[in-house]
């Protein structure tokens, strides 16, 4: 399919979240915005990836699932502008575990959305990952 120049297409499209709360922070450097960012840059363009659109949320808890970020990037998924997201890992998109459910078995495949966690080794394209609920569950437990 041809597209027309200067629209961007759905199928190229990535969301990118980050997001660090201020327990996450005592951790040093390793879970910062910029280096999360640099990480799914380079996994989503190894994925084929061109057009990449960061959301993310900066001290704030992923127990609340009330992040503008993430209220943001939800909602465009909504509007159909991405066919994938990219979180570091599980717990970035959230520590509720049965919101987390939610997003990941319901909300993602409805939107025909494509998740990968680059960290806990998940990416929906790939098959079901049988850990990603226990690991859901384990970062509920852990807020």
């Amino acid at each position: 399919m041809k597209q027309s120049k200067g629209k961007i297409s759905r199928d190229t499209t990535a969301f990118l979240y980050e997001r660090l709360s201020r327990d996450d922070n005592l951790d040093g450097d390793s879970y910062s915005i910029q280096n999360q960012k640099k990480l799914l840059v380079k996994v989503a363009k190894e994925k084929g990836f061109t057009n990449l659109v960061h959301f993310y949320d900066d001290g704030i808890s992923g127990v609340t699932m009330e992040r503008p970020g993430f209220i943001s990037m939800i909602q465009e998924i909504e509007k159909g502008k991405a066919s994938a997201v990219f979180v570091k890992d599980l717990s970035r998109l959230g520590r509720n575990y049965i919101e987390v459910g939610r997003l990941t078995e319901e909300f993602f495949p409805d939107h025909d959305i494509r998740l990968v966690a680059v960290s806990d080794n998940i990416d929906t394209d790939e098959g079901e990952n049988e850990l990603a609920p226990i690991r859901n569950l384990f970062n509920d437990n852990t807020a």
